[in-house]
């Protein structure tokens, strides 16, 4: 019997390298503002908790609100024309989303995102393998709130009993705590598995392929420091 019937996975840092494509999306809107650009390790630590957040860490400390959110609407706009230009799944990613559909495993994205990009990304690079992609929008509560992972199941027609969250973050870690599921922790992404150990995670994948044979019901070979299991 397969341990969950029911997947919902975040996108950045977990199904898709999207790093570069955001660094240079706020890069390129510091510079139209004359301000210091920031580093792409600046960049991993600052994603996670939306695009507003995204922007308000990348301007300088003391920026006037409206500058900021004159810089967040050019950073959207700039973002949308520019998602894919370097973005693309970690490997192994597409194998691990086709051997669920052949398994039967529901599968979603919920993402922090803003809603246009997380549906536009997951149509391009996974079409049906992601039936249903739900990202940051007007009146639903962002992540670590559990409203989106809510929307995904009820969107998908599945029970939370038998599903599970997989992403790369703290949020991530704290968003399946509120909705009551377990989650799988990822270290390939924007976060290392020694943050994630520190924010609680209890079991970690190294890789799509371990990450594939676990929820597969297979068997992975696992390094126990402590109680937390990296597979």
């Amino acid at each position: 019997m397969l341990p969950y019937s029911t997947v919902i996975f975040d996108l950045d840092g977990t199904l898709l390298d999207t790093l570069q494509d955001l660094a240079d999306s706020v890069n390129h809107v510091l510079s139209l503002h004359q301000m210091p650009l920031r580093s792409l390790d600046e960049i991993r630590q600052f994603v996670g908790n939306g695009v507003g957040l995204l922007i308000c860490r990348a301007v300088p400390a003391g920026t006037a609100p409206d500058l900021e959110a004159q810089c967040l609407s050019e950073f959207r706009a700039y973002y949308a024309a520019h998602m894919s230009d370097h973005t693309a799944p970690y490997s192994g990613v597409p194998e691990l989303l086709e051997s669920l559909a052949r398994a039967g495993i529901r599968v979603a994205v919920v993402s922090n995102k803003f809603d246009g990009a997380v549906k536009g990304l997951c149509r391009s690079y996974f079409g049906s393998l992601v039936p249903v992609a739900i990202g940051e929008s007007q009146g639903v509560a962002r992540k670590p709130a559990p409203d989106t992972v809510f929307r995904a199941l009820a969107e998908l027609g599945a029970e939370a009993g038998g599903a599970v969250y997989v992403g790369d973050s703290e949020v991530d870690i704290q968003t399946a705590r509120n909705a009551g599921l377990p989650c799988l922790s990822v270290s390939w992404g924007f976060r290392d598995s020694a943050l994630l150990t520190e924010q609680g995670a209890k079991r970690i994948f190294s890789s799509p392929g371990a990450l594939q044979a676990f929820l597969l019901g297979g068997q992975t070979d696992e390094i126990r420091p402590g109680s937390q299991k990296l597979l």
